[in-house]
Formats: structure tokens, sequence, C-alpha cells
């Protein structure tokens, strides 16, 4: 018994020795396998320089109606949200002063009828008659002043936007009577960077959206170009007239306007194949070389066009570029394409 128990620990003291030998023989580090890798080819095309700035849709023109003095607000004609025409009557104020100068008026026509007249004949002297026509003409200006602040009309098509006073009130001029806005057309304000400034000419075409109207695109002209810089934000001020003859777009709406500053003949790849470096803005690409390694290469990019990125420098057009696999990547790594 003794016999076949130290023959068995013997056969197993012998199977240890030869596998930590035949371990030993083979313990060199297995090969690196190489990296499987998925590319596509940098191609040239032309790409639209757009643009897309934030603004607010603006009435085109703005006007506080008011009279020039005082006075009892004798009628109100319109509310807040009447669409109204240019020369519509709004409000009229207390009529007395202008009913008194227009009967004074009306006898001074008479009169002056009379001087021209005896004028002709030779009986009144031509400085007394000059006289009396200035007289006259100072005295109908006066009334055509006074009739215009008495009665008040509109001098723009558009939406009441403010109506301050009541009927009976007393105008005191604290705030203008009524807030009249023009929104056939409308205008926007775009800040655009001084880079494009002769990029942008009178009369060029923009395209607005806003969030109020989601699934509708309008189309604006650039009607003037302010002449100057702002020195803070490095922009410069576009505005833009939308035409907006079914009245759907209403000031202070938000709305993004896209500005198109023409093509440029660009390096295209698809978005797959940049790499941003951690802790850096730089980006890259790996460009798969002859010898099927890879080489690492910082680029410039530009507009991101779906799932595409243009390139603006760094890469040529048929540059075969890296877009999977690049997280096991480094410069000079052989790879595996697939």
């Amino acid at each position: 018994m003794k016999t076949t128990e130290f023959v068995t620990i013997a056969a197993l003291a012998l199977l240890a020795v030869s596998c930590g030998s035949n371990s030993q023989n083979t313990g060199a580090a297995p090969a690196e396998t190489t990296p499987n890798v998925e590319v596509s080819q940098a191609v040239a095309r032309d790409v639209p320089q757009e643009n897309t700035y934030a603004s607010t849709v603006q009435a085109y023109a703005v006007n506080n109606i008011m009279p020039q003095q005082g006075g009892r607000i004798r009628k109100i004609n319109v509310e807040v949200g009447d669409y109204v025409q240019k020369g519509q009557i709004l409000a009229e104020m207390d009529r007395l002063q202008l009913d008194q100068l227009e009967l004074q008026i009306q006898n001074d026509e008479l009169e002056f009828e009379r001087l021209k007249s005896l004028y002709a004949e030779g009986g009144v002297s031509q400085s007394d008659f000059e006289t009396a026509e200035l007289a006259y003409k100072v005295r109908k200006t006066n009334y055509d002043n006074l009739k215009e602040n008495t009665i008040l009309r509109s001098p723009i098509t558009g939406y009441v936007t403010a109506r301050n006073f009541d009927a009976g009130d007393m105008f005191a001029m604290s705030a203008p009577l009524f807030i009249v806005q023009q929104v056939v057309p409308v205008k926007l304000l775009v800040g655009i960077s001084e880079s494009e400034y002769t990029k942008v000419s009178k009369g060029d075409s923009v395209k607005i959206t806003v969030d109020a109207l989601p699934g509708q695109t309008f189309t604006g002209k650039v009607e003037r170009l302010y002449p100057t810089i702002d020195a803070a934000t490095h922009t410069f001020k576009a505005e833009v007239a939308v035409a907006n003859a079914d009245k759907i777009l209403r000031p202070g709406m938000y709305a993004r306007v896209t500005v198109n500053f023409g093509t440029q003949h660009s390096v295209i790849v698809p978005d797959r194949a940049l790499v941003k470096q951690e802790g850096t803005g730089t980006r890259f690409i790996y460009v798969l070389q002859a010898d099927n390694t890879v080489k690492y290469v910082p680029v410039t990019v530009g507009r991101h066009i779906g799932m595409e990125y243009e390139v603006l420098s760094g890469l040529e057009e048929g540059d075969t570029v890296v877009v999977k696999g690049q997280s096991l990547l480094k410069d000079g790594v052989k790879v595996n394409v697939l």
C-alpha cells in the first residue's frame, strides 16, 4: 500500500516538473494584434457658405400718435388690435379752438378775394395786398396744423398696438394716445460677423424661420447695411425686410436668419472621421498611408453638413481617412482595413 502511494506521488512530481519546463520554453509575450479599421475617401465639392443668426421680428415702422398740446379727448374711434389704414381717423380732440379758427379762416378767405379784386383794379397798393396775403397764409397754416392735432389720423397702415387714454380723458402728453405698428412688411436686424462684411450686399436674399411657426420658411432681402462695426461684438447690422403680405409674422417673434455667403470648393469627410483631442479643442484625423500605416493629421474644420464635415486645412482630396476603430490607433500604427 505504501509502495503504491509513493509511486503516485513521484508521478505527480515528474508531471509538475515537465509542465514548468514547458512553460519556461514558451513564456514569450503573445504577438500584438493588428487593429481593424474602416476607411472612407475624402472628396471635394462646392459647399454653401451659410451662417444662421438669432434675431427678433420688428415692425417696419412704429408711430406714436399724439397731439402737439394737451386737451380733452372728445372721441376714440379704434381699439387695440384694430388694423387701420393710412389716413384713417383714430381719435378727435376738443374742437372748440378748431371751430373758431375755421370761422375766422372763412372770413379771411372772403376778405382776401375782395382785396385780390381791388388789387387787380389798382384800388389797393401792392404792399397792402402782400401784407394781407401773408397774414392769410399764416392763419391758414395755423388752421391746418390745429386741424391735424385735433383730428388724429394714422400716418401708416398697420395694427393699433397701444391705446393709453379713453374718451373724455384730459390728454396731458405723458404718453402717446396710440401706437400704430406697420407689419407689411416687417424687418429684422441681424448682427453678422465682421469677417463676412465684404460678402453681404444690399438685395441679397436670406431665409427666415420663427419658433412660433414651426415648419414654415420665409424669404427676406437685405435692405440696408449699417456702415460701422460694433467694437465690442465685432459685428455689423444688416436690416432685412420680409414682405409678410399675409401678416403672419408679428413684431416680437424670435427668429433665425440664414445668410448665404456663396460657395467654397472644400474637402469633405464623414463626421465619424474626426477625433477630438481630450483637454484641447484640437481635432485630428487618421490618414491611411500606402504601407497600411496611419498618420496623425490635425485639421481645421468648417461647416457641419448633415453627416459630413467641411475640412478647411490638413487634408487633400482623395486622402483615405479612418472612420471607425480610431480608439486603438496612434501615429504610425499598421492597420487591417476591413
